[in-house]
């Protein structure tokens, strides 16, 4: 029978280290939250995305539904698709952050980054062209971004250091 060491965190790990783990975390916590807005919203009157409205989208879940009820069922299953890899991205993130990365994994900060990253490259070129780049349909990504990007930075220099001896020699 296989069995797993269990390493709890402890208060050797640098500070950096532990604070750049928890905002990446958080982070990974707030896209939850965004994958949450994504998902109620596709139920609700307003279906259209969160911070998209007229001056983006000149027609909206009645006119889409009467245009035609297949358009309108395939751009519902969008959003809950969409908002479930949303979803699942952020729970990867935030694991990976306060399992791994707190505990100076470097594999788990690398994925920890990569896959919000390569979500992060594809879905926001495209907001870009026609107009959907609001601060009310992005800032809440954005913000998250933002307090990642901190975390993973905070978190970098103690994980480096770990992996390097005296003389900059890997360990």
């Amino acid at each position: 029978m296989a069995t797993t060491a269990h390493h709890p965190s402890t208060a050797a790990e640098p500070a950096a280290l532990r604070t750049g783990a928890a905002l990446m975390a958080l982070a990974g916590i707030g896209f939850i939250g965004y994958a949450v807005i994504f998902f109620v919203r596709n139920f609700t009157g307003s279906f259209l995305e969160l911070g998209i409205g007229p001056e983006q989208v000149d027609v909206g879940r009645d006119e889409i539904r009467a245009f035609s009820d297949d358009l309108y069922h395939y751009v519902a299953h969008l959003h809950i698709a969409v908002s479930g890899f949303i979803a699942a991205t952020g729970l990867a993130t935030a694991a990976l952050a306060w399992f791994g990365v707190r505990r100076g994994l470097v594999w788990a900060y690398v994925t920890a980054v990569a896959a919000p990253v390569l979500g992060l490259a594809v879905a926001l070129p495209a907001h870009y062209p026609w107009g959907l780049d609001t601060i009310g349909h992005l800032g809440l990504i954005y913000l998250a971004t933002v307090i990642f990007v901190v975390g993973a930075a905070l978190a970098l220099k103690p994980l480096l250091a770990a992996r390097t001896g005296v003389g900059g020699e890997e360990t």
